[in-house]
């Protein structure tokens, strides 16, 4: 059993089991057939049951989260018409290039699945232009056969075997789903690889396409245009450099593209609705920054109980 708030992990067969924080956190070897398409797989609980708000910030990658017990409040999309999703429970999430707000009564237990976006985008099998900046059900995108795996997922106990059930599904999605265009993947290889610093007019000249036929058929396969990927990839790198601690904001700015320190706290209010300094201060949860949490319970599930 572990021991304090903080740190500690437990194996437990084929799946490890850490305390972070108010966090159980559960994660095993990625399936070597999920591999290429994957940027992270863990399931969580929480270590104290607590309602919360969180705030979603644009990651450049798209978002598989399936409800084992509470669903969300609410999910909300800053600065898009119609963008509050009502309770919701197991969820997909495109890519984004704004923040969104979550409220979660407690008591959440989840497994998040984060996937590159041509990954999501043969999984899901639908063009990811039309995921875009929202939060939509996961049935309504799965069909309604994810319902049953939801079900199938939350009934059993063992992670080992939840992991097992999902990884099936998944790989039997990716089997049948849309090859991406070869030019879209280097496209995006070129603009990930670079942290959105190479020009977008460079790109297209390297897969031999017209500028305007690249913006259609990237933004239909990843789900944001390659200017407003490129932005996201730059406040990504951005942020990484932050999280290290071993950089100046005006050393960021240089590294990262941006024209000064003005730009750099533009370009955080753009798409993450806080400034650099207020995201690193913040409290991590899993996949977002805790914005607050109004009550407490010393209730308590320790690794062995699952």
């Amino acid at each position: 059993m572990l021991q304090g708030a903080r740190g500690g992990t437990l194996r437990t067969g084929a799946v490890d089991v850490a305390r972070i924080g108010g966090l159980w956190r559960v994660t095993r070897p990625w399936h070597p057939g999920l591999r290429p398409f994957l940027r992270s797989y863990v399931g969580y609980w929480e270590a104290m049951t607590s309602p919360y708000e969180a705030r979603l910030v644009p990651t450049g990658r798209a978002t598989l989260l399936i409800s084992l017990a509470e669903p969300f409040t609410q999910v909300r999309r800053l600065g898009v018409p119609g963008g509050d999703s009502g309770s919701i429970g197991s969820l997909v999430v495109g890519m984004e290039d704004r923040p969104a707000i979550c409220v979660h009564p407690g008591g959440q237990e989840a497994i998040r699945v984060e996937f590159t976006p041509l990954g999501a985008y043969r999984l899901f099998g639908m063009p990811m232009s039309e995921l875009t900046n929202l939060a939509i059900e996961i049935r309504d995108v799965l069909g309604p056969e994810a319902r049953v795996l939801v079900e199938r997922l939350a009934s059993t106990l063992d992670w080992a075997a939840r992991f097992d059930l999902l990884d099936e599904a998944l790989l039997d999605r990716l089997g049948f789903g849309p090859e991406p265009s070869p030019e879209v993947g280097h496209a995006w290889r070129l603009l990930s690889g670079s942290a959105g610093a190479i020009p977008i007019a460079r790109i297209a000249a390297e897969v031999g396409w017209s500028q305007g036929y690249l913006v259609r058929r990237f933004t239909q396969q990843i789900g944001l245009a390659p200017k407003a990927s490129a932005r996201v990839l730059r406040f990504r790198h951005a942020v990484a450099m932050l999280n290290r601690g071993t950089a100046s904001l005006t050393e960021i700015s240089t590294a990262c593209g941006f024209y000064d320190q003005a730009h750099l706290n533009r370009e955080f209010r753009a798409i993450a609705g806080t400034t650099p300094g207020q995201m690193v201060a913040a409290r991590r949860v899993e996949g977002a920054l805790a914005l607050s949490k109004r009550s407490n319970s010393s209730k308590t599930r320790p690794p062995t109980a699952r």
